[in-house]
C-alpha cells in the first residue's frame, strides 16, 4: 500500500467531517470571491459621482460577507478540532491493541520501544491533515471558482487560469516522487537519532568513562548527519518548488498588468472589472502559495502515516478472551516440532517430540545456545512451531485454544520486566477477580511480604520502568509472583531465582516444585538443586532431544 492510499483511507474512517469541511470551504471560496464583484460596482459608484443607498448596502453586505466568512473559517475549525482528537485517539488504540499482540518474527529484528515511538507521527498527521484539509481544500476551490470569474471578463483571464492549472500539475508531478523519497529516508535517520538517545538514556552507567562518552557522540554524530543530509536533499526538492513559483509569479503579475492596462485603454474592460479580476489573480496567486507552501506539511503527512503503516502492518495474533483456570489437567504434546529464527541459517530446534502430563516437574538443561529458551517459548505458546505440530488437550481430550491455554499457564521467561504502576498493578493488571486471600498467598510464598511492608504504600507503591528503584532479587519476586497469583495448571520457567540468595531461592524451589502444588513445572536452569526437585529432565543439544529421562 502507498503512501497516498494510507492518507485516503485514514481519511475515509472521517469522510463525512472530511465533506463538511470541503463543503465550508467551497461556501468559504464563493463568499470570498463574491468580494471582487462587490468591489467592482462600488468602483463603478464612485466613478459615477453617485452617492445612493445602492451604494451603502453594497459596502454593508462587502463587510457581511467579510464577517461571514470568518464564521465558515470558525465552523471548519470545530470541525478540524473534532477529527484531529479522533485521530489521537483511534492511534493510540490502535498501538496499544497492537503491541502486546505483534507475533514474535515480526518483531525479532526490530527494537519494540523504537516501533512504539512510531506513535508521534500521529501528532504530525494530526496536525498535517488539518492544515492540509482547510489550506488545500480552499485553495483548490478558489482557484476553480477564480479561474471561472475571470473568464466571464476577458478570454485572456481564462488562458491566465488554465495556466495556474498547468503550473501546479508540472510542479506536483516532477518533484512528488523525489519530495517524498527524501522525506521518508529524512523520518528513517530522525528515528535512527531517537532510538540511539533512547539506548544512551537507558545505560547511562555505561557511557560515563571518556571512550564510552566519545564513541556515544560519535555514533550520534552519524546519525545526525545523515539526518541532515537527507534533510538538506529534501529541503532541495522544496527549494526547486518554490523557485518555480517565485518565476511563475513574476511572469504572471507583469503579464496581468500589461495586458489588463492595454485592455482597460482599449476600452475592453473598465476600470472597476481590471481591479476586479486584479483581486482575483491575487487570490489566485496567494492559493497557488498556499498549495506549493503546503506540499511540505504534504510529504511530513504521507511520511508519517507510512511510518505508523510499518508497525500496523506487522502480523498479530487474535484477540485475546477471558477464560478461567481450568483445574482439571493439561497434556501437552509435540510431533516433529521446529523453529528457525528470522534470518537464522539453522532451525533452533527440530524434530522435538514431547508428551507433557499435568503435574509433572521437569529440568530442561543444556549448554548456551542449545535452544532451552525456544523450547519454553514454543510450550508457552510465545512462538509458533515452523514445523510439525504442538497439540494442548484437557482432561477429556478436547482441543485447547491459544486463548484457553494461555489462561491455564504462568511464566517467568528471560525479557520480562516490570512496567510503570503499582506493585499490585504489575501483580494483578487489574484482575479484580483475584481476592486478596490469593494475592497474599503468592506474596508469602515468594518471600515478598516482608518486603511490601517496609513501604508505607504497601502494594500501592508506584514503580518506574523496569523497577529502577528495587533490587534484583525483588524484582524477580515480583514477577514470580505475577506468574503464580492466579494459580496456574502451568509455569514455564527461565532461572526464575537467579538473583536471589541461596537460603531464599531453595525455600522458593521447594515451594515451586512441591508436590502439594498439581501445577506442570518446566524449569530451564543451571542450579542443580532442580535436579533433586523435579521427576523428569530433557536435556537440549544443537537444537534436538539428547536425553529424556524420569529422576
Amino acid at each position: 500500500m502507498t503512501p497516498l492510499q494510507r492518507f485516503y483511507n485514514l481519511l475515509r474512517l472521517d469522510k463525512r467531517d472530511v465533506y463538511q469541511i470541503l463543503f465550508y470551504a467551497a461556501f468559504a471560496g464563493l463568499v470570498n470571491l463574491s468580494l471582487p464583484l462587490g468591489v467592482q460596482a462600488i468602483i463603478n459608484f464612485i466613478q459615477s459621482g453617485q452617492f445612493s443607498v445602492s451604494w451603502i448596502i453594497l459596502v454593508i453586505l462587502v463587510t457581511l460577507a467579510v464577517g461571514f466568512g470568518g464564521v465558515l473559517n470558525i465552523m471548519q475549525l470545530r470541525i478540524v478540532e473534532n477529527l484531529q482528537q479522533r485521530i489521537f485517539v483511534r492511534s493510540s488504540f490502535e498501538f496499544a491493541y497492537r503491541m502486546p499482540l505483534i507475533k514474535f518474527k515480526e518483531m525479532h529484528l526490530n527494537y519494540a520501544p523504537e516501533k512504539a515511538n512510531r506513535f508521534f507521527d500521529t501528532l504530525m498527521v494530526q496536525k498535517g491533515t488539518a492544515k492540509l484539509l482547510l489550506d488545500f481544500s480552499t485553495a483548490f476551490l478558489q482557484i476553480s471558482f477564480g479561474i471561472i470569474l475571470l473568464s466571464l471578463y476577458h478570454s485572456f483571464f481564462m488562458v491566465i487560469g488554465l495556466l495556474f492549472i498547468a503550473i501546479l500539475y508540472i510542479i506536483f508531478k516532477f518533484s512528488y516522487k523525489d519530495g517524498l523519497e527524501t522525506s521518508l529516508k529524512e523520518s528513517k535517520f530522525k528515528y535512527k537519532v531517537a532510538a540511539w538517545l533512547q539506548e544512551i538514556a537507558r545505560n547511562r552507567d555505561s557511557f560515563r568513562k571518556k571512550r564510552e562518552f566519545e564513541y556515544a557522540l560519535d555514533r550520534n554524530d552519524k546519525y545526525v548527519s545523515e539526518y541532515v543530509s537527507f534533510r538538506e536533499k529534501h529541503f532541495g526538492v522544496m527549494k526547486k518548488q518554490y523557485i518555480q513559483l517565485v518565476v511563475f509569479k513574476v511572469i504572471v503579475t507583469a503579464a496581468l498588468l500589461s495586458i489588463g492596462g492595454f485592455l482597460v485603454m482599449n476600452h475592453q474592460m473598465n476600470i472597476g472589472q481590471f481591479v476586479a479580476a486584479e483581486i482575483v489573480i491575487v487570490l489566485l496567486i496567494n492559493s497557488v502559495e498556499k498549495v506549493i507552501f503546503g506540499l511540505e506539511s504534504f510529504y511530513d503527512v504521507l511520511t508519517s502515516v507510512e511510518k505508523i503503516g510499518q508497525v500496523t502492518d506487522m502480523e498479530t495474533h487474535g484477540i485475546p478472551t477471558t477464560h478461567d483456570v481450568n483445574k482439571g489437567g493439561i497434556t501437552i504434546e509435540t510431533e516433529s516440532m521446529g523453529y528457525f529464527y528470522p534470518g537464522a541459517e539453522k532451525k533452533s530446534l527440530k524434530n522435538i517430540d514431547l508428551k507433557i502430563s499435568q503435574g509433572e516437574k521437569i529440568l530442561v538443561t543444556g549448554a548456551n545456545g542449545a535452544g532451552k529458551s525456544t523450547l519454553l517459548r514454543l510450550l508457552s505458546g510465545i512462538l509458533e512451531p515452523e514445523s510439525g505440530a504442538m497439540y494442548v488437550t484437557d482432561d477429556y481430550m478436547n482441543r485447547m485454544d491459544e486463548d484457553t491455554y494461555r489462561a491455564q499457564s504462568g511464566t517467568l521467561l528471560q525479557g520480562e520486566t516490570l512496567f510503570d504502576g503499582t506493585i499490585r498493578n504489575n501483580i494483578l493488571f487489574g484482575n479484580n477477580a483475584i481476592d486478596n486471600d490469593d494475592l497474599k498467598w503468592a506474596l508469602d510464598k515468594v518471600e515478598l511480604s516482608p518486603y511490601i511492608k517496609t513501604f508505607p504504600n504497601g502494594l500501592e507503591t508506584h514503580i518506574h520502568p523496569s523497577g529502577s528503584e528495587l533490587s534484583a532479587s525483588d524484582i524477580q519476586k515480583i514477577l514470580l509472583a505475577r506468574s503464580i497469583v492466579h494459580k496456574p495448571n502451568i509455569l514455564f520457567l527461565e532461572e526464575p531465582t537467579s538473583m536471589m540468595d541461596e537460603a531464599t531461592s531453595d525455600k522458593i524451589i521447594d515451594f515451586l516444585l512441591s508436590a502439594e502444588n498439581k501445577w506442570t513445572v518446566i524449569v530451564a536452569s543451571k542450579n542443580n538443586i532442580y535436579k533433586d526437585k523435579c521427576n523428569r529432565m530433557i536435556a537440549i543439544g544443537d537444537g534436538k532431544i539428547i536425553n529424556d529421562i524420569k529422576l
